[in-house]
């Protein structure tokens, strides 16, 4: 079937959805399913992969194909499902505890191969499901529930830490930032290849003003860098702030509002070095930068596998008995 004609409450399971009130994942949950509704797929064509947490409760809430997996083994699961049926679109949700501590090394190696899911990484910057221990994304100094005197911890950016692994898509949104988020989800939609989503998102008990200079009207365009492919990395209420590159450091400037100096950095989201100094930009020295981040191509991992099975050819009549009994075994006496 193509162009599908479906809608946001096609993609709803009509569960009572549990999540407390006020939450960030709300929001997300919205904004991926209008995403799936807009790629005019049938359901059938899409599975929603998660592990443990708040966040992976998401599969019972969206009507397609879904399992909810075992604490941070998702992506080994959504791989397997991918591989099996290619035409799958197929999305990994995650949090910052699921996908970065005990699913770490799957992270890894998810988009070392490139294979061909939609990771998106709630990071609320605690575990909120088991009543809030530090997570790997928990800022230094606060004090939780196993970190009583204030984290020491250097803490992950997820961002950042996938445009260092290679990933061929890289972004980060706002749960509350529904235009930008939404055009972030539907290009992630679209990628041939890992695509990789960190959303940062409030969790009302633990983490209610973790990010809350970001969404407030009054200073968030002081504090947020819009990332866009192609303009300049500008900045500010009345946006005149720049980022500037010298010696490869980036550097704020300063001008009279639209007159944009030249020293300021164009974007180019198919430039990973840019890519990588710019995720790594953390409030106070520099804005929160939000957008997409980085696009490259390459083939993905699905497809050199399926290439590398038609080269083989048919191997039916090879049995396991006789591969494992073929010339390079030897036994042990």
């Amino acid at each position: 079937m193509e162009n599908t004609k479906l809608t946001i409450k096609d993609f709803s399971s009509n569960l009572p959805v549990k999540w407390c009130p006020g939450c960030g994942n709300f929001a997300i949950l919205n904004m991926i399913q209008k995403t799936m509704a807009g790629m005019s797929l049938p359901r059938e064509k899409f599975a929603v992969i998660s592990g443990i947490g708040c966040s992976s409760r998401f599969p019972y809430y969206m009507s397609t194909y879904g399992f909810h997996t075992l604490h941070g083994r998702a992506l080994p699961v959504a791989t397997g499902a991918k591989l099996s049926n290619p035409d799958l679109s197929v999305w990994v949700i995650t949090g910052d505890g699921d996908g970065l501590s005990i699913g770490g090394n799957h992270m890894l190696h998810a988009i070392r191969r490139n294979i061909g899911l939609k990771i998106v990484l709630f990071n609320n910057r605690i575990y909120g499901l088991t009543k809030g221990q530090a997570s790997p994304t928990t800022q230094p100094g606060t004090k939780t529930k196993t970190t009583p005197l204030g984290a020491i911890d250097y803490p992950f950016n997820p961002a950042r830490l996938a445009v260092g692994l290679d990933c061929t898509f890289v972004a980060r949104g706002l749960d509350n930032d529904i235009a930008g988020t939404s055009r972030i989800f539907e290009r992630a939609a679209k990628h041939n290849g890992t695509a990789f989503v960190e959303v940062l998102q409030k969790c009302v008990p633990f983490s209610d003003k973790e990010f809350e200079p970001l969404k407030d009207p009054a200073a968030r365009e002081d504090l947020l860098l819009r990332v866009e492919h192609g303009r300049p990395l500008v900045f500010g209420k009345n946006k005149d702030k720049g980022i500037a590159f010298r010696n490869y450091r980036p550097e704020i400037v300063t001008f009279k509002a639209g007159e944009v100096p030249a020293e300021v950095a164009v974007y180019d989201e198919t430039n990973a070095e840019m890519a990588y100094l710019v995720s790594g930009f953390t409030q106070p020295e520099f804005p929160v930068p939000v957008g997409v981040f980085k696009v490259t191509e390459k083939p993905s991992y699905e497809e050199l596998y399926y290439r590398q099975v038609a080269e083989i050819g048919d191997t039916k009549g090879q049995e396991l008995e006789t591969l494992l009994a073929g010339p390079d075994a030897w036994e042990i006496k």
